[in-house]
């Protein structure tokens, strides 16, 4: 129960409410009915404690890993004076006013969810019909904005327009020829088998010849993907794509990695993105932890290589580099990794900037094995890696020489 008698007239529910609408409009699963579980956390903990009050929000609001950030952000700045546990006392209304001296970085996520928590909490059961007016002159102009934006600097609703293209995004790979055969009458081989079973049911003086074409499949597509903290942001929205993929055709698998390796190829075939990503974050243990990439891709080349890399699959490496290790085992390991494959592409967000160069280990020791070197911080980076995933590879040594070339000039 709560420290000491309530005085009437309390507002710690009103505040409570605000606050879930903030984390609502942050973009957390934030309804009524955990408005209601946090009421009566609170007390039950008290608020003698500032951190058992924080723990009481945290254990209600917060059900995935990537929701952490989100709301400790918009805890602190919501209940941002020092001594509010003495106001919360006294039950008033938290401040609003910022510290011109506080040095709190808040995402545009928080920051526009503040800015919109002017009203009331509950939500009208039905809503004003108002007249739809379709005004097109700027649509286009949005869209493009929309994407080229970067994905760390996007508010929530900008976050949900962008998770809503991702999931209309088509992501085909070119259709490669395998070993197998089918009977077709344009064929470019002569079947010889069905030709001689053919002429011995027909008559022998005259023999229709039979043929075949080799039957074409697009390869398995394998991703592994760095979730450290460094990466948070654009992995969460790359699993988006991964979803959009995996549902929309056979042969995809996911891993996901910081600090060990974890397959999430199941958990991305349920039909419903949300499920699918609470599932992710249940089994993941090291979201937004650090990174060990030589350890990881050793564990998948042991472990995994031979069940999923086979008939030539297309493998997405998408990590910014950064490595705990100092880049320990990295060089061996991606070698084997990319011998193992028809084709790897190294996605990094870091290239979104015009000055990047691979001066650390870890970039220093993938760049030499890996086929193509693409961004990966926008919608519109996404839809230039399904285009290419479409289109015909590069030659394998002519790529490795243009990466050779330009990691030997960033280091001259």
């Amino acid at each position: 129960m709560l420290d000491g008698p309530v005085p009437e007239g309390g507002r710690l529910a009103q505040n409570l409410m605000r606050f879930g609408r903030v984390l609502r409009a942050a973009g957390l699963p934030v309804g009524p009915g955990k408005v209601l579980d946090a009421i009566r956390a609170v007390e039950t903990v008290g608020i003698g404690s500032r951190a058992d009050f924080y723990w009481a929000l945290h254990a209600v609001f917060v059900n995935r890993r990537d929701q952490r950030e989100v709301f400790d952000q918009a805890f602190h700045v919501f209940w941002r004076n020092p001594k509010i546990m003495e106001r919360l006392m006294a039950l008033v209304l938290p401040s609003f006013r910022a510290d011109s001296t506080e040095q709190m970085e808040v995402s545009r996520r928080v920051a526009d969810a503040m800015r919109g928590n002017t009203g009331e909490f509950p939500i009208p059961e039905t809503e004003p019909e108002e007249e739809i007016e379709v005004d097109a002159t700027l649509t286009f102009s949005e869209r493009e904005v929309l994407r080229t934006m970067d994905f760390e600097k996007m508010s929530a609703e900008e976050l949900r327009k962008a998770e809503a293209a991702i999931r209309r995004l088509a992501a085909s790979i070119r259709p490669e020829p395998t070993r197998r055969f089918r009977a077709d009458p344009a064929g470019s081989r002569v079947d010889l088998r069905q030709t001689i079973r053919g002429a011995l049911r027909g008559q022998p003086d005259v023999i229709d010849l039979k043929r075949r074409m080799r039957i074409r499949r697009p390869p398995p597509l394998v991703a592994l993907c760095d979730i450290s903290g460094s990466m948070s942001r654009y992995s969460r929205l790359f699993l988006h794509f991964l979803h959009a993929v995996t549902n929309d055709r056979d042969r995809v698998y996911s891993f996901v990695f910081g600090t060990r390796l974890t397959n999430v190829t199941r958990d991305l075939r349920q039909k419903d993105i949300d499920a699918a990503l609470a599932r992710v974050s249940r089994h993941v243990e090291d979201w937004s932890g650090g990174t060990r990439i030589g350890a990881t891709l050793r564990e998948f080349n042991t472990r995994w290589s031979r069940r999923v890399l086979a008939q030539g699959a297309v493998v997405l490496f998408i990590s910014d580099g950064l490595d705990r290790d100092a880049g320990a085992g990295i060089a061996r390991e991606i070698e084997r990794l990319h011998k193992s494959s028809r084709r790897l592409i190294w996605l990094n967000p870091l290239l979104r900037y015009e000055g990047f160069a691979p001066k650390s280990m870890g970039v220093r020791a993938l760049l030499p094995h890996v086929d193509e070197f693409r961004p990966v911080h926008n919608l519109e980076s996404l839809e230039s890696l399904a285009d290419a995933l479409a289109r015909p590879a590069p030659r394998r040594l002519e790529a490795a020489a243009a990466w050779s070339d330009r990691l030997e000039g960033h280091a001259a």
